[in-house]
């Protein structure tokens, strides 16, 4: 689509300001989950803080830790969960935003499965998407105390793709979901809400930070790079904002975006007023308790945990506290 050049942007070219390229890495394939971004990218507000700014769409085989890592983008849309399992790794990633302030994923089950409590998971089979993001649900089993091995008294993990297919073919008694997506993906395909049973991660005790922005560590070092930084969290939460106000607005914005042609209209729209309850109240910058309450979940695994120490320096508000000061 035609970007918006706007004032600033125009006077900047005329005085021969070269504009400052920066390439986000998206979790998962363009849809309203990013819509911040390219609300920012469409109304000008990159433009106006003199950045070029490319939008990397995911998919289910593109993880953002290896795409940053691999030199492919200057920074990434990643959950904590899995950002601070590739830090303990060795990959610095440092969270520098974080526009989501609340969790969306859950876990959807068949109510004909006989589950009505978590303690009804043990021997049933439960759909899990991985990359990455298999790290809460890895944590809560821990904190259940069930294995997930497929063991007798624990559960059978059943990858999943990025669909909502093991329910609807019953492979699965739960699978993955998230409130603005999957979960209305099962109800499109025809199962009511009464035959459901659900359970937020946010309600069991184990929610995790999601969607926050991350970039390494040793680039935050250079002076330049955390300017163009503060100039794209600042545009990038004006465009968030935006996109709150403007929901349907917003949603067809993304799908202007949208090169597969995959999404439809009613989907985005709802899909973003779901979106609009997870970042709102959020300005971008990071709840530290919030972060503390993601590191005490994911250390609590018993045996077997997502990391082994609470991390040192996985997190700056360098950023936020000068884009939220202009």
């Amino acid at each position: 689509m035609k970007r918006l050049l706007t004032a600033a942007f125009l006077a900047a070219v005329g005085t021969g300001a070269q504009a400052e390229d920066v390439t986000l890495q998206l979790k998962w394939v363009t849809q309203a989950q990013f819509a911040g971004y390219y609300v920012a990218q469409a109304k000008g507000f990159y433009e106006e803080e003199g950045l070029n700014v490319t939008i990397l769409p995911g998919g289910p085989d593109i993880a953002p830790t290896q795409v940053i890592a691999g030199g492919g983008a200057d920074v990434i849309v990643e959950w904590m969960p899995a950002a601070l399992a590739a830090r303990e790794k060795g990959l610095p990633l440092v969270n520098i935003a974080q526009p989501f302030a609340s969790s969306g994923m859950m876990l959807t089950c068949l109510k004909e499965s006989g589950i009505t409590t978590p303690a009804d998971f043990a021997d049933k089979t439960l759909g899990v998407w991985f990359f990455g993001n298999e790290y809460p649900f890895l944590s809560w089993m821990s904190q259940l105390g069930l294995a997930t091995d497929g063991s007798a008294g624990g559960v059978t993990v059943l990858k999943q793709g990025f669909n909502v297919d093991p329910l609807l073919q019953k492979q699965a008694a739960c699978i993955s979901t998230m409130t603005y997506n999957e979960y209305w993906q099962v109800i499109d395909a025809g199962i009511t809400e009464d035959q459901l049973v659900t359970f937020k991660y946010e309600d069991q005790g184990v929610a995790t930070l999601e969607d926050g922005l991350y970039v390494l560590e040793d680039r935050l070092a250079d002076p330049a790079f955390q300017e163009t930084m503060v100039k794209f969290v600042r545009a990038s939460m004006k465009g968030w904002k935006y996109a709150e106000a403007n929901s349907d607005e917003a949603a067809m914005i993304v799908l202007e975006n949208d090169q597969t042609g995959a999404q439809t209209e009613n989907h985005q729209k709802r899909m973003m007023g779901e979106i609009a309850k997870l970042t709102a109240g959020s300005n971008g910058a990071l709840d530290v308790a919030a972060a503390e309450r993601t590191v005490a979940s994911l250390l609590a695994g018993g045996s077997d945990p997502v990391i082994t120490k609470a991390p040192e320096g996985a997190w700056t508000s360098m950023i936020t506290d000068k884009a939220l000061a202009n």
